[in-house]
């Protein structure tokens, strides 16, 4: 009898996983896919396609400070991959130590290869045009295309590295730097249990972080935070409500007030929240998120329960090895922190 009491509550719990994995699905939830070759079919890009030698560049220039006029920010600056994936401050810190002018919070670059589009006003189709941005501007890395150009041209080690990933006849042009760059941070994927989990695996998430699952989907959240990058496509922000840090920063979203839906793999990585960064609490975001999105007052219990689901969309990170960088020459751009 108690053998057959175990194996009941053995079938239950496959049969209430098994619904739960369909629910998720049904609800527009995605897993990244198992299989390297599936998975190179959502993040490769056709006109640039992926290679060791493009992603080892890429990871390089991704590293390099001299990019910057001041010598001293990198892509990694702002997009710690050490951490997060972000600079877990509010706004931004960039050239002579100036913050954001308009107070907008880094987002990760983990996982942004599933964005439908890049920023936080989308105003950039993809990571190789979003790459050129921060370079470019003068709160960030306050360079310019001369610049770079000028850095990775007068290392000979660069040029024949990029010989190497693009052919003899490669012009090392600032498009073709930040294609490099936006190919390697098409590569920084991070699946979770949560993958594991809709990938077949029932036993992946903890029966809280399963119930966390169900909450997430009845509350509404995946209206919004779907996809494979649970989020990544412009919405309309304040739905139902006023964020309460609306006036901290000058971001109002795109000329229609759409901001972009951030990702909330590794959420719990990236704090500080929303557009302008002024909650540090995940447990404060979501109480928000539901009184200006779904127009609903979470209680204890279901912001405890989306928690616990966030929780296992933290992701498996490769193992990060900081890049030896080509020597600077004689006629490598010297630093200039004006």
């Amino acid at each position: 009898m108690k053998n057959i009491i175990i194996a009941t509550i053995a079938t239950s719990s496959i049969l209430m996983s098994a619904s739960l994995q369909t629910d998720a699905k049904n609800a527009g939830l995605q897993a990244i896919p198992t299989s390297t070759l599936e998975l190179m079919k959502i993040i490769d890009n056709p006109k640039n396609p992926i290679t060791n030698a493009k992603v080892e560049l890429g990871k390089k220039l991704f590293f390099d400070p001299r990019l910057s006029k001041s010598g001293i920010i990198s892509c990694n600056f702002c997009h710690n991959l050490g951490e997060g994936g972000d600079d877990g401050v509010e706004a931004s810190i960039g050239h002579k130590w100036t913050a954001n002018p308009h107070h907008v919070n880094a987002p990760t670059v983990y996982n942004a290869v599933f964005n439908d589009i890049q920023f936080w006003d989308g105003r950039a189709k993809d990571l190789e045009e979003q790459a050129q941005g921060p370079m470019q501007a003068h709160p960030e890395m306050a360079s310019t295309t001369e610049h770079v150009e000028r850095v990775i041209n007068s290392m000979p080690a660069y040029v024949t590295e990029f010989k190497k990933a693009y052919g003899e006849n490669v012009k090392i042009s600032f498009e073709k730097i930040t294609d490099t760059i936006g190919l390697y941070e098409r590569t920084l994927v991070t699946p979770s249990v949560f993958d594991d989990f809709l990938n077949g695996d029932k036993d992946a998430l903890t029966s809280k972080q399963k119930t966390g699952l169900k909450t997430f989907i009845k509350v509404g959240c995946a209206s919004c935070h779907t996809g494979i990058g649970l989020g990544g496509a412009m919405n309309a922000f304040n739905v139902t409500g006023t964020y309460k840090y609306q006036n901290v920063g000058d971001f109002k979203g795109d000329k229609n007030g759409m901001v972009r839906v951030p990702t909330l793999r590794n959420i719990t990585q990236t704090a500080p929240y929303y557009h302008n960064g002024k909650i540090w609490s995940l447990k404060e975001a979501i109480k928000e998120m539901g009184k200006i999105q779904l127009g609903t007052n979470l209680s204890t219990k279901q912001i405890n329960s989306i928690e616990e689901f966030l929780k296992a969309l933290e992701g498996r990170k490769a193992p990060l090895i900081y890049p030896m960088l080509p020597a600077s020459t004689a006629t490598t751009p010297k630093p200039n922190m004006n």
